[in-house]
């Protein structure tokens, strides 16, 4: 159930719910910015930080230059609105270790539950297959471009590669917290020094062309689903919030409200960074040949540019990334999976083994992503017309729907950036249906 009154913790004598203290002195009583916060703020950039810089720049760049700028005028507070409202949902409901798949039960109903927590499960399960999918393209064109090596076969190649991956996840929190730690700060350094390294490649005479109105539109249309997919950490956010209500009580969502506040800025700052920098440097032409190549944008500029160091930092950029990414996906991806089950056939406190659903989910998920890996779908065409959608459903949409249904998320009703957050929701859904239009 979610907080009756009476169970609430209370603050001056007085019962108050997480959402009443936030919006009544959340401005006056920020708590503290501590370690453990920076470490749930690279965590997040982390999950986020890879579809970014390795897609984002592709599809935004093929548009010219004023739908790019549109895009980046509104991906941060996007961004910002949007997981703020997810995590809201969470920090609501008064059992500290209950998720997003749980919070959907409680707030809708049993069977309301079910059918979001599979929406949930289709909105991150996708992404692993597409980092699956990434890695194996990557490492083999490193393979065969700058290392001069024979091809593997790529069976083989996308097996070693995904299990390498899936069992960092298996062997705990404490191991990918610590290569997450030496990952991630690498990787922002690499991209702050390509971003400033490309600046002599740009082709500004390719962008300066103001694209016909119907143009403009469809550009910016078709990118915002991309934009919601390339700026997602939804798939930790839920576990972002159980850690802070445990850590944080009544302060959780303000607490939450400002890890999420900063690690988009800090996405859109090195992100979009990297997609002006690219896109600039690529031009239209690179970025469609890029697209037919199915490869990361690092790894094509790699191929494409005849600068030694590139070559081995671009794929590395571009590993990395996929890592990072990977990792937190993985969490909501198994999240997911173990909730459908749950939802369906019983709960936590049943007779259900969560041992073995775990392993279960976990030998679903690392099969049918190596199969992906091998099959090698176009990774926008699956962004575009799958991923993107469904992530604005659970993160966009979702959230607003629970604030004006739900009598304890009722503080938060009356926003205006929840009007803005249903209508960024809306477009990226409905361009679902206007890439499948001939």
């Amino acid at each position: 159930m979610s907080w009756s009154r009476e169970e609430f913790p209370t603050e001056g004598g007085t019962a108050v719910t997480p959402a009443e203290f936030e919006m009544r002195r959340g401005k006056e009583e920020k708590p503290k910015w501590s370690r453990f916060d920076t470490s749930w703020l690279i965590s997040l950039f982390g999950t986020a930080v890879g579809a970014g810089i390795l897609f984002l720049p592709i599809n935004a760049g093929e548009g010219g230059v004023y739908p790019l700028i549109v895009a980046t005028i509104l991906i941060g507070p996007m961004t910002y609105f949007a997981h703020r409202g997810l995590s809201r949902m969470v920090v609501a409901v008064r059992e500290p270790t209950s998720d997003i798949t749980e919070v959907s039960r409680q707030y809708f109903g049993r069977g309301a539950g079910i059918f979001i927590t599979v929406v949930y499960f289709l909105s991150i399960y996708p992404i692993i297959l597409i980092y699956a999918v990434s890695i194996t393209n990557t490492v083999d064109s490193l393979m065969v471009n700058q290392l001069g090596m024979e091809p593997w076969p790529r069976w083989l190649l996308s097996l070693i590669l995904v299990l390498a991956m899936s069992a960092v996840m298996i062997a705990g929190p404490k191991l990918v917290s610590i290569v997450t730690g030496w990952i991630v700060y690498p990787l922002i350094a690499a991209l702050a020094f390509l971003i400033i390294w490309l600046i002599p490649y740009w082709q500004l005479d390719s962008f300066g062309e103001m694209p016909a109105f119907g143009d403009f539109v469809s550009s910016v249309w078709l990118v915002i689903p991309v934009l919601v997919f390339s700026f997602s950490f939804a798939a930790a956010t839920s576990q972002l919030t159980v850690s802070l209500k445990d850590r944080y009580k009544l302060r959780a969502g303000m607490k939450a409200a400002q890890i999420i506040k900063w690690t988009a800025v800090i996405l859109t700052i090195f992100t979009m960074g990297f997609v002006w920098s690219a896109a600039l440097a690529l031009g239209p032409e690179g970025m469609q040949e890029a697209r037919a190549a199915n490869l990361p944008v690092v790894s094509y500029l790699a191929n494409q540019l005849d600068q030694p160091f590139l070559q081995i930092l671009g794929p590395a950029i571009s590993i990395v990334a996929i890592a990072s990414s990977f990792f937190g996906h993985w969490l909501g991806g198994i999240e997911g999976g173990v909730g459908i089950i749950n939802n369906t056939f019983g709960t936590k406190d049943g007779s259900l083994n969560q041992t073995y659903i775990r392993y279960g989910v976990i030998g679903f998920v690392v099969l049918t992503a190596w199969i992906a890996a091998i099959l090698n779908p176009s990774v926008l065409s699956l962004i575009e017309s799958l991923s993107g959608p469904i992530i604005a459903m659970v993160l966009y949409l979702l959230p607003m729907y629970a604030i004006h249904k739900v009598k304890v998320l009722e503080p938060y009703r009356g926003l205006a950036s929840n009007i803005f957050v249903t209508i960024a929701g809306l477009v990226a859904v409905s361009g679902i249906i206007y890439g499948l239009l001939p």
